[in-house]
């Protein structure tokens, strides 16, 4: 226990520290205004591009995975139509450029707080040019959003395997959460390795990817299990705009993990 302690002494100390509130309530608003754009870009993909219904019924259950009843009551607006009720993408025929646009500016916004918090915690001594980092954060948008797609598209798949009505919605939330998992820490590493403007050796952040994927695993298991009771408080004090105040405060809380995990990993590199 001892042991135990020393190990979360340092952790609790750099959560307590307002630099890093900063930094995940930042992290947390660009969330907020990329969540939508998001989800229009890549429902728009599977309905426009790929035509492929299923995918667009993979990407309701994966946020139904998340937030149980948001896909209901936010995004189908009291409305449903014949692919789950996307009804603000399926309502236009062609792919959503503009949707495209503000998710590169919203998205862009998530890795510039997160840059300066990794630079500190590896000790690096400047931060990039902003063009530097938008670039590096496109990149980084892109190889998350192709993950994403991935992940969209394996659960897709369990839909023709022609397995009995019952167990497909069974399988396919098997399905997803086996598939997301390892390409959450996929991501973890590659903005752990990438984003500090300094030289990350990847070892040294393999141990923090997978543990904080994990973490935040579970941290989706206790969004689900506090739903409900979160909502009723969410809707006395928050009213139309829970939903909004919901992300922001459990983006919050993983934009916390995730920092924390990085200063984890520098800190026991410089110990090395």
């Amino acid at each position: 226990m001892p042991r135990v302690w020393s190990g979360l002494r340092p952790t609790l100390r750099y959560w307590m520290e307002t630099e890093v509130h900063v930094y995940a309530f930042s992290v947390s608003a660009n969330v907020l205004l990329s969540f939508f754009p998001f989800l229009i870009v890549i429902a728009s993909i599977t309905e426009h591009v790929l035509h492929w219904h299923g995918a667009t019924d993979a990407i309701a259950l994966s946020l139904n995975s998340y937030f149980p009843s948001l896909m209901d009551q936010w995004m189908w607006m009291g409305e449903r139509n014949a692919h789950n009720g996307f009804i603000s993408i399926l309502s236009h025929t062609q792919f959503q450029w503009i949707s495209v646009l503000l998710l590169l500016f919203t998205a862009n916004g998530i890795f510039e707080p997160l840059e300066v918090a990794l630079n500190k915690s590896w000790g690096c001594k400047t931060n990039r040019s902003y063009f530097r980092n938008q670039l590096l954060s496109l990149g980084l948008i892109f190889a998350c959003g192709i993950l994403a797609m991935l992940s969209t598209m394996l659960t897709a798949v369990t839909g023709w395997t022609g397995i009995p009505a019952g167990m497909t919605g069974f399988l396919a939330k098997l399905v997803f959460t086996l598939a997301s998992l390892p390409i959450s820490m996929f991501i973890l590493f590659l903005v752990y390795w990438l984003l500090p403007n300094c030289k990350v050796s990847p070892v040294d952040v393999i141990p923090a990817a997978i543990f904080v994927g994990f973490l935040l695993e579970v941290l989706k298991y206790v969004n689900l299990a506090s739903w409900v009771w979160m909502q009723r408080k969410m809707t006395m004090e928050y009213g139309v705009f829970r939903y909004s105040a919901t992300l922001i405060i459990w983006s919050f809380f993983a934009s916390m993990l995730i920092l924390a995990g990085a200063e984890w990993s520098a800190r026991k590199a410089r110990e090395r």
